[in-house]
């Protein structure tokens, strides 16, 4: 299995309609029918990849422990919903307080994990709900589906199943 669909996190997979950062377990809140449309992605053969901005840690809001202990919540939840999420990563810097290699639009962290798991780019998508995925995917070479923040992907995703 050499596909790969890169999911950012907040507004795609977690509803963030009512709390931009989300860091915490009662904040989590997923949206609708994430579970029914990663299951079918998972079936058509793709690896299942996140990857997010989380600035919020660069801002001293939350921790990086937060954010594994919150990331090690999602990755149980998907699993017992028989998804399995390969490998999160995330950028915990912000634009604000630094410069980094790793931010998206910055594509690092779809570049690491396509070395990393010799993904095949030409079969390989990004889903996001912001202009900042869209062109992280375009410089790693792979296509972009931006959907609308915080609603159920599946209009956007249909292409993927056929």
């Amino acid at each position: 299995m050499n596909k790969a669909i890169f999911l950012d996190r907040d507004g795609v997979l977690i509803n963030n309609l009512h709390q931009y950062y989300i860091w915490k377990s009662d904040q989590l809140e997923f949206v609708e029918g994430v579970f029914e449309n990663l299951q079918l992605l998972q079936k058509k053969g793709f690896q299942l990849f996140i990857v997010s901005n989380q600035g919020g840690i660069a801002r001293g809001l939350y921790s990086i422990d937060d954010v594994l202990k919150l990331h090690h919540e999602l990755i149980a939840t998907f699993r017992k919903n028989h998804i399995v999420i390969t490998e999160i990563l995330f950028c915990p810097h912000h634009n604000d307080k630094e410069k980094c290699l790793c931010r998206k639009p910055e594509p690092l962290m779809i570049e690491k994990l396509i070395a990393k798991y010799n993904l095949k780019k030409n079969e390989s998508v990004m889903i996001g709900d912001n202009e900042s995925d869209m062109e992280a995917a375009t410089r790693a070479g792979i296509a972009g589906i931006k959907i609308l923040p915080n609603k159920n992907m599946f209009p956007f995703i249909t292409t993927l199943l056929q």
